[in-house]
């Protein structure tokens, strides 16, 4: 099964907007082995969009249309959809309904635009929308040359689109295929080795692979995933498919990974605390609440967590935390301000970080320089390492590299490349 892909939005074409859509949309159909030979961006013009839909239906079996389903009169998805089928458009009554008690349940008066989003092509079916007020569209094109092409239209809010899509869309594209059957994924996390690295070390579980399927994302800030995706006809026989190989691939990549699922290595740094009844306290340079920010976004972080210090200035860093290091970008001054704040706040932990983010220059440092430090009632852990990127890439991978010194310390780890 073939299904492309239509990215709709001016904003798009301009650079205003990075499309994350259609690469989440990809990976999401490669992990079910459905094919996607072509996607394209589309402004938000109604003839472009018809002619592009035209197009699409007579190579693809179904296609994905992200945006234009808004109030606005810009947004033409729905009217495009319908003069692709050569239909007109008909107001849905419980759409309508729906509409305005989303507006009645925050207390706020309904635009009389909002009313558009109730317009469905004739022939259509309505994706419900459970986060918003623009329901998809799930209509059957036939294009010239025979046959016939699915369009579904879904919202251009990502996490609209993603629940959409898992909720109706997916289910809908495994049956057209003719299978019934499941899909289970397990992400592993990864943090402390390059993609290529991380690939190399575990090639020869990946080449005797077809299912579960093993695929690998960078994810930036938050390090390499491992994707392992399995396909049977229940979710148990998945499991025990993915089983053995989440196995072999935790004893080969070891303290690399941090995290699996929905788990962030600030969760798991709060539950291995939490396991001690230890709680943190946090010192911060060059990340300005960055880790603070990170640790409050788990829900009951107060459990473990009980709050951080931005001390930017040298004289704060002495004044606040008791520094005494002469050079405040060393793994002295980490250690000292971890113990600061640990002993300041009444805490097990500290934790601490202070570098240069750039430019170049500072105190005789260079940008990138880095240093870590955590104080247990083991004892400290300092160090430092250069971190790539610009200004802020710098500061992002600090607050990270602070949390994942913990959880190694914590873990009674090492803190070589894993």
């Amino acid at each position: 099964m073939r299904v492309d892909m239509l990215a709709i939005g001016t904003e798009l074409l301009l650079g205003q907007i990075v499309d994350s859509n259609t690469a989440w949309l990809g990976e999401q159909l490669a992990a079910v082995g459905i094919d996607t030979f072509r996607s394209v961006r589309v402004g938000d013009n109604h003839d472009r969009m018809v002619a592009e839909l035209a197009s699409m239906s007579e190579q693809a079996d179904a296609v994905i249309c992200c945006g234009g389903l808004g109030p606005t009169q810009d947004d033409c998805t729905r009217s495009a959809i319908a003069d692709a089928l050569g239909v007109g458009l008909i107001r849905d009554g419980e759409l309508v309904a729906h509409i305005e008690s989303l507006f009645a349940a925050r207390g706020r008066t309904m635009p009389e635009s909002n009313l558009r989003q109730a317009d469905v092509p004739e022939g259509a079916t309505v994706i419900p929308n459970p986060l918003g007020t623009a329901p998809g569209i799930r209509a059957v094109l036939h294009p010239r040359g025979g046959g016939e092409c699915i369009v579904y239209a879904l919202p251009g809010v990502p996490y609209e689109m993603h629940e959409m899509f898992t909720l109706s869309v997916l289910p809908d594209l495994l049956e057209q295929q003719g299978e019934r059957r499941v899909i289970v994924s397990r992400t592993l996390k990864t943090w402390g080795k390059s993609e290529s690295g991380l690939a190399e070390s575990i090639s020869d579980i990946v080449d005797a692979q077809t299912n579960p399927t093993i695929a690998f994302l960078a994810r930036g800030i938050e390090g390499i995933q491992v994707r392992l995706t399995a396909s049977a006809q229940d979710e148990q026989s998945a499991e025990r498919l993915i089983g053995p190989v989440e196995r072999e691939l935790d004893a080969r990549l070891g303290p690399l990974v941090y995290a699996k699922d929905e788990d962030t290595m600030e969760s798991v740094v709060l539950a291995l605390l939490a396991e001690r009844g230890w709680k943190v306290a946090v010192a911060e340079s060059l990340t300005g609440g960055l880790v603070c920010s990170r640790l409050v976004s788990v829900p009951g972080a107060s459990h473990s967590f009980v709050g951080g210090m931005v001390t930017y200035a040298t004289e704060i860093k002495r004044g606040a935390l008791g520094v005494t290091a002469v050079d405040v970008i060393s793994d002295e001054c980490v250690q000292q301000m971890a113990e600061g704040v640990r002993s300041g706040m009444g805490v097990e932990v500290g934790i601490a970080v202070s570098g240069v983010a750039g430019p170049d220059g500072q105190d005789g440092h260079t940008a990138g320089e880095v240093h870590f430090g955590v104080v247990t009632p083991d004892g400290p852990v300092a160090f430092g390492r250069f971190l790539p990127g610009d200004r802020e890439r710098v500061r992002s991978f600090s607050a990270i590299t602070l949390l994942d010194t913990l959880r190694r310390t914590l873990l009674g780890l090492s803190f070589g490349s894993g």
